[in-house]
């Protein structure tokens, strides 16, 4: 493990780059300082940038939210979303066709229970309440402050009927503007905890990682050993790409920053980065404080 204090130290060694988003990129609010520009110089070089997130949004709706906190079109190539790899299998009848859905209150849909073109057949699917409901379908929580425990017993009633639950974001939590919120993957891991069954379509799972080869695919060709991820996540970013063989460059300043010792801007503290590396099973080729 090396840590490096800039891209640039290492980009050369890489044709394309598979990065995370929320807490690499940007925190939810703002993109961080550094991190815009060191894609948009990693791409000058010919090297080409795939944003590959567990945002429960399909791409288009993604390209649309980063760039209304400022992170702008010509600092990546391509996208694959966890929201797009999931609404594909939920348009394949992987939960049912009637489902009951479990989303931020506020949220729009985001196209996400639009059928996807690729698909020449779509099924037909409706939301109806629980008590109808062939599957579950959950893109996040009502309220991400909530204890997730607070759904125990929606989850007892469909874990006794067989539902299955799709999980379009397995993040179990992420940190909104240094505020941290409770994601889809924290009501998942508690269906499963209780006996229900999930399914899983984002980091560090393989469906997200084949959809990125095949964004990356159309637009270069390269080979796995030419291909870095960078993320912050232990047990999303960097088991995904651990578990699909890939270099790791590490975030210690996202998730992890307290545990790490990194300041913003800042490097982490070596002795508390190696408690943490070993504490969560992360065994990454680099680590930055933040991507700059």
């Amino acid at each position: 493990m090396q840590i490096i204090q800039s891209l640039s130290e290492i980009s050369g060694r890489y044709r394309a780059l598979f990065v995370d988003l929320w807490g690499c990129v940007h925190d939810g609010v703002h993109p961080f300082p550094g991190a815009v520009e060191a894609l948009k110089a990693y791409r000058a070089t010919g090297g080409k940038v795939v944003l590959v997130t567990n945002s429960p949004r399909p791409r288009d709706g993604v390209a649309e939210q980063i760039a209304g906190i400022g992170v702008p079109a010509d600092a990546y190539d391509a996208i694959a979303t966890s929201g797009d790899s999931a609404r594909l299998a939920m348009y394949q009848g992987a939960v049912g066709t009637r489902v009951w859905h479990m989303g931020y209150a506020d949220e729009s849909d985001d196209g996400f229970f639009t059928p996807p073109a690729i698909l020449d057949d779509p099924l037909a699917i409706e939301r109806v309440p629980l008590e109808r409901a062939e599957g579950i379908v959950c893109t996040g929580p009502a309220d991400p402050y909530a204890d997730p425990s607070e759904m125990r017993p929606q989850f007892l009633a469909a874990k006794t009927r067989g539902l299955k639950l799709l999980c379009a974001n397995p993040d179990i939590v992420v940190d909104r503007g240094g505020r941290r919120e409770w994601c889809a993957g924290a009501y998942a891991q508690l269906y499963t905890e209780m006996g229900g069954e999930s399914l899983y379509f984002g980091k560090p799972h393989p469906p997200i990682y084949d959809l990125a080869r095949r964004r990356l695919a159309a637009i270069a060709d390269v080979g796995d050993a030419s291909i870095l991820a960078i993320g912050d996540g232990p047990q999303t970013d960097a088991a995904g790409a651990m578990g699909e063989d890939l270099d790791l460059l590490f975030i210690s300043g996202g998730l992890g920053a307290e545990e790490t010792g990194t300041a913003i801007g800042g490097s982490p503290d070596p002795a508390r980065l190696e408690r943490y590396l070993a504490e969560t099973g992360v065994a990454p080729t680099y680590v930055i404080g933040t991507l700059r």
